[in-house]
C-alpha cells in the first residue's frame, strides 16, 4: 500500500493519515451512514472494512452519549464525524505504556476541538481522549479506524490534575 509505513514491532499498515482519508469518505457516505440503527438511550455501532487490515466502526452517538477517558494502546487511529457534532476533549502527553496506576497530570495538557460534519482528526499510539455528543438534541454519527486492530483499550477517570488507570477491556468485551 502506498503510504504506508512501519507501525508498532515493524507492523506495515496503513498510515494515520490514510486512516484519515478512510473516515472521511466514509463519513460523506451518505447511505452507508443512514444504515446503521440509532438508539435514543445508548451508542450503536457496526464494524467495518477497514483499510489495509485496519478496524473501522460506524458509531452512533445519542444526545449527550460520550466513551470516558481512554486510549487505544499501540494503534493510531483516526475518526471523522458524518452527521451532528463531536467534542473532543485530549492530553497532550504520552503516558508510560505500563506499571503505572495514577500520574498527576501538569498544567496546560489539555486540549479540546469540536468536530462537525466533515471534519475529522488522526491520532499516533497512546493518545489519551474522550469524546462526547454535547447535544441535548441530535444524533451524531462518527467514522473511525485503528491500525493495528485494537489489542486493548485502557480506560482512565480523571479528578483535576490525577489520571486514575481504571480498567483495561479486551476486543471479546466490546465485538
Amino acid at each position: 500500500m502506498s503510504g504506508a509505513r512501519s507501525g508498532p514491532a515493524g507492523d506495515r499498515g496503513p498510515s494515520a493519515a490514510d486512516l484519515l482519508d478512510f473516515v472521511r469518505r466514509a463519513a460523506a457516505d451518505q447511505e452507508l451512514i443512514a444504515s446503521l440503527p440509532l438508539d435514543p438511550q445508548g451508542r450503536t455501532w457496526v464494524r467495518l472494512d477497514g483499510p489495509g487490515g485496519s478496524e473501522a466502526w460506524l458509531i452512533g452517538w445519542p444526545p449527550g452519549a460520550g466513551t470516558g477517558w481512554h486510549d487505544h494502546a499501540e494503534s493510531r487511529g483516526a475518526f471523522a464525524t458524518a452527521s451532528g457534532e463531536l467534542t473532543e476533549r485530549s492530553l497532550a502527553v504520552r503516558l508510560p505504556a505500563s506499571g503505572w496506576r495514577s500520574l498527576e497530570l501538569h498544567e496546560g495538557v489539555d486540549r479540546e476541538r469540536r468536530l462537525a460534519r466533515g471534519r475529522g482528526r488522526a491520532f499516533g499510539t497512546h493518545h489519551v481522549h474522550e469524546v462526547r455528543n454535547g447535544s441535548t438534541a441530535e444524533h451524531a454519527v462518527s467514522v473511525h479506524a485503528y491500525y493495528p486492530p485494537l489489542p486493548l483499550i485502557r480506560r482512565f477517570s480523571r479528578t483535576g490534575a490525577v489520571l486514575r488507570l481504571e480498567q483495561v477491556e479486551r476486543p471479546e468485551d466490546w465485538q
